[in-house]
């Protein structure tokens, strides 16, 4: 016994698992147990397969065998759930066809993550390293009751390993075939009878997607450093305390935004360097000079502290305060256009900064009723800042043809951006468009184009808020059981944005006074033609304004404010009935609510006031019906749901130039059906299925008839593990067989008449990516004392090809972009518990 209590705290966040090494699993002669997880979905402590909800909980000994170590692979045991990942900074978490959002500060997700208790409210803080961690569970369906306005249609739970009052200690080492490393270790210790210390630790390398072809490494390489410092104290048996610190470090290579329509190439010779495949390498660089001439590449940094405090005051009664601080710090330098020459280049400047408090009282007052009360107050404030570089002579290039969109095979730079060219094609535009552009002035025009034009826009969200919530659970009979819970919430927004642009865009100039009559025209052509027309300041005798290409400057760079006062109610109704004493059937509505958003736009002319459109409250009516089975005897738990979502003000993105901004879609409706099964028939074999199908679309607007972004109509995994006796331990054998439909990228399907926003629009986009599977495999060995496991594992094993993302911001410029999945990738693992 004391064997197995030291082995349970010697537990190793791991490539191999979130949780590592949980050496506490039973023994291989033992009986197998799938029904033993304890989750706090409903705010109280109760079995899984007695919670009616859906929710899917990965303990420690699960996460180790099936390698489940990073968010995107929760996707493949979580019906319901997609994780976008492009890199750590740069994902999107899906549940049920609906995302947390983009980087914005001024949106409200509408998945949240809680890490111990906390609330993240960004996505470029959401996801983190999954490391020493004790269960992670994912919620599905409204969860606003429960767990506030950013978990509209679900959430994910991390619930990281406390501090533990024995000693112990252990680490883990991986290596793999495409250059992935990574060590994790853990020292547990006490500090007297009430009080003990953990640290745990992780650094990971992982390896890139795409060869650089310009040389210098792989796009998509990275590292990341984290660690975590647990205190706990227990002065008594009914009071404990966890004072969490949580830091991390990321540093990578920039993402392989991946062309279609041009090759990579040397941007001076125009030498073919590789092809148009999304797999192969890829030639990028930032532009010259960008951001203060920063490479291709990212940089976060997340911070959180988190103090828990449970105090048992009444064996009937238990109270809790979650305190919570979190701030992150992110920049990510994009090639978006995906090819060699640097049409544009773009920059993800985020940052942001939240406190949370939350109390609440679980009360059991009687043996048939469970209550749960609380009060929550929320704050944050953040920013996003996007600069963009665009080369103006090849935007020319490509809006006349010279940059031939049908021919993938490119010309040297100077090509396309020669003086005496860009005179030539300014005058053949200015023909086409019945003007004459006298040579001289096409040359002092050409002259003044700029190969690295700046222009950013910047957009800020600062919110905070305060929630009352009430749940009851009533036994109505000894297999029927009631809940119904209710929350109110208050916030206080305000959003803002400010644009900024270095002088004036000479093209823009050059295309908006072919518009113009005649006199005007020639003297707008006369005054872009002038020396330094493109910084020259604005002046009596110089009356042009300061103006972009993609973006317009409000007055001054100055950021422009608006505010609202958002408050409403959320709810639940469930109904719970015991079949018999293995079988669970419940009934369940839900009402959720993602409070209104105040969304900004540019100025439609230079220093002109910024547009603040109040989009609607998105609304969801949720009813779903599921059942759950545990039969511990049999080793068997399985569980079904079947739900129907209807949507009121589906609140989506629309591309406007260069910025994404908030749009009210209308109505939409989602039905499906998911199940799950785990299955240990004998202590050598535990299998798994996980089923999906959903139909999700919009019903009315623009985008009627339309998929939810990310979201298949199917899904379905595969897996189990054999756990085979050989001389001296035993081999476990696990293969993991994930499979997804078809799937869109963005809620406009790629549709055209939908892309209004783009400057140039595409030629050919591939918007979908069409049906996949993927493989994964581990054989590891462990001898009879548990005390390290030895493995050989497969990533992605046949090598299936995928893409994760498509169009990105080059979209803008008909020039759309591809992300691929990754490759794949062998490798050796260790796990020692000291």
């Amino acid at each position: 016994m004391r064997h197995r209590a030291l082995a349970a705290v010697l537990t190793i966040g791991a490539a191999a698992g979130p949780a590592g090494l949980a050496w506490a699993e039973p023994a291989a002669e033992e009986p197998q147990r799938v029904d033993d997880i304890v989750v706090t979905a409903q705010r109280r402590a109760e079995a899984l397969s007695e919670a009616p909800v859906a929710v899917t909980a990965v303990d420690a000994a699960e996460a180790r065998t099936l390698r489940l170590f990073r968010f995107s692979d929760l996707a493949a045991v979580t019906p319901g759930l997609t994780v976008q990942s492009k890199s750590p900074s740069d994902s999107v978490i899906v549940l049920r066809g609906v995302s947390n959002g983009d980087g914005s500060a001024y949106q409200e997700p509408r998945v949240s993550v809680f890490q111990d208790g906390a609330p993240l409210s960004r996505a470029r803080a959401a996801v983190f390293e999954l490391f020493d961690l004790e269960r992670v569970e994912v919620l599905r369906g409204p969860q606003t009751t429960l767990f506030g306005r950013h978990a509209l249609t679900g959430a994910v739970n991390v619930i990281q390993h406390k501090a533990d009052p024995e000693p112990g200690g252990g680490f883990a080492i991986e290596a793999g075939s495409r250059g992935q490393r990574l060590f994790d270790g853990v020292v547990n210790a006490p500090l007297g009878d009430a009080l003990a210390v953990r640290l745990a630790v992780r650094r990971r390398e992982d390896a890139g997607r795409n060869a650089n072809l310009l040389g210098g490494g792989r796009f998509g390489e990275g590292r990341t450093d984290a660690a975590r410092l647990t205190l706990t104290a227990r002065p008594t048996p009914a009071f404990r305390s966890d004072l969490i610190l949580n830091l991390e470090r990321e540093t990578g290579t920039g993402q392989a935004f991946k062309s279609r329509t041009f090759r990579p190439a040397d941007p001076g010779t125009g030498d073919p360097l590789g092809d148009l495949s999304s797999w192969s390498g890829a030639a990028l660089a930032a532009g010259e000079g960008f951001e203060g001439g920063r490479p291709l590449g990212r940089e976060r940094r997340l911070d959180g502290l988190v103090w828990l405090n449970r105090w048992r005051i009444h064996p009937d009664l238990e109270l809790s305060a979650v305190t919570a601080g979190r701030r992150f710090e992110s920049l990510e330098i994009l090639d978006f256009d995906g090819f060699a020459l640097p049409l544009l280049t773009v920059g993800d400047d985020a940052s942001g900064e939240q406190w949370s408090q939350e109390l609440r009282a679980n009360w059991t007052p009687h043996p048939a009723l469970d209550a749960v009360f609380g009060l929550s107050a929320q704050a944050d404030r953040g920013r996003q800042r996007i600069p963009l570089q665009i080369d103006e002579r090849l935007v020319l290039a490509l809006l006349t043809g010279r940059l031939d969109r049908s021919d993938p095979d490119l010309r040297p730079q100077d090509a396309y951006t020669a003086p005496a060219i860009q005179a030539a094609l300014l005058r053949g535009v200015a023909q086409a468009r019945g003007a004459t552009l006298a040579p001289a002035l096409a040359e002092g025009i050409a002259a003044n184009l700029r190969g690295d034009r700046r222009e950013a826009y910047a957009d800020f969200g600062k919110s905070r808020g305060i929630d009352v919530y009430g749940d009851v659970a009533w036994r109505l009979t000894p297999r029927l059981q009631a809940t119904a819970g209710l929350r109110y919430g208050w916030m206080d927004k305000v959003s803002g944005l400010s644009a900024e642009v270095e002088g004036r865009s000479v093209l823009a100039g050059f295309l908006g006074a072919l518009g113009q009559p005649a006199a005007q025209r020639n003297a707008l052509f006369a005054a872009l033609a002038a020396p330094g027309a493109a910084t020259r300041p604005p002046s009596a005798t110089y009356p042009l304004p300061r103006f972009g290409l993609r973006a317009q400057p409000t007055a001054g760079g100055a950021t422009a404010y608006a505010a609202l006062d958002d408050e409403g109610l959320a709810g639940r109704l469930v109904l719970k009935y015991d079949l018999t004493d293995a079988v669970m059937t419940y009934a369940s509505y839900g009402r959720g609510r993602r409070p209104r958003v105040l969304s900004p736009e540019t100025p439609a002319r230079p220093e002109g006031p910024v547009v603040f459109s109040t989009v609607s409250a998105e609304t969801i009516d949720a009813v779903e019906i599921g059942a759950k089975a545990a039969a511990p005897r049999y080793g068997l738990r399985m569980e079904t749901a079947l739900y129907r979502y209807v949507y009121r003000n589906f609140q989506t993105l629309q591309q406007q130039g260069a910025q994404y901004v908030v749009t009210d879609a209308g109505r939409a409706d989602a039905w499906g059906l998911e199940a799950e099964a785990r299955w240990a028939p004998t202590p050598a074999f535990e299998g798994f299925a996980v089923l999906e199908g959903s139909h999700a679309r919009f019903e009315d607007g623009a985008y009627a008839g339309n998929r939810f972004a990310l979201q298949p109509d199917a899904r379905a995994t595969l897996g189990f593990t054999w756990t085979h006796a050989v001389p001296g331990g035993r081999v476990l054998t696990t293969p993991v067989y994930a499979w997804r439909g078809a799937h869109y990228f963005a809620d406009d399907n790629g549709r055209p008449e939908l892309m209004t926003g783009a400057f140039v629009a595409p030629l050919d986009f591939e918007p979908r990516q069409s049906a996949y599977g993927l493989l994964n495999l581990s054989v590891a060995f462990e001898p009879n004392h548990r005390r390290w496991r030895a493995s050989v594992f497969a990533t992605n094993a046949l090598d299936a090809r995928y893409i994760v993302e498509a169009g990105n911001g080059g979209e803008d410029f008909g020039l759309p972009t591809y992300v691929a999945g990754e490759r794949r990738a062998l490798g050796l693992r260790l796990d020692v518990a000291l």
